[in-house]
């Protein structure tokens, strides 16, 4: 999956590292029983403050790439709000992990960034099916 994704800084390349980056943070496998995605940033939040430390900085650096994109300053004040949101519920036992279940920071990230490359960069726009 991370081998074939491009280096570039073009708005398509990151678009790309940055859905799998969302991806493998909240959507990397299903819990049998539920049917719930869960990823990386759930199961780091399960390692007290380490854990939770790594989470945030792997969910800052999707906010690095989106002010690379030259988003606004609005914008990435809303994106570090989540992660740092979600940074600060992972530091309460048991809370933390259930806001890990829920609240999705990368996903809502994902799709403020999506907004603003179909709105700037539409031809970065990809097809899910």
């Amino acid at each position: 999956m991370f081998d074939q994704l491009p280096l570039g800084r073009d708005a398509a390349a990151v678009r790309r590292r940055i859905e799998a980056m969302e991806k493998l943070l909240e959507r990397s496998f299903t819990v049998p029983g539920i049917n719930r995605p869960v990823g990386l940033d759930f199961l780091l939040g399960l390692v007290p403050v380490v854990g939770d430390v790594a989470a945030a900085a792997l969910g800052s650096w999707v906010v690095w790439e989106a002010r690379n994109l030259g988003m606004s300053k609005f914008q990435l004040a809303r994106m570090m709000g989540n992660v740092g949101f979600d940074a600060v519920l992972g530091l309460v036992p048991f809370v933390g992990d259930a806001a890990d279940f829920f609240f999705r920071s990368n996903t809502r990230n994902l799709r403020i960034i999506r907004r603003h490359l179909d709105k700037y960069h539409p031809g970065t726009a990809t097809v899910e099916g």
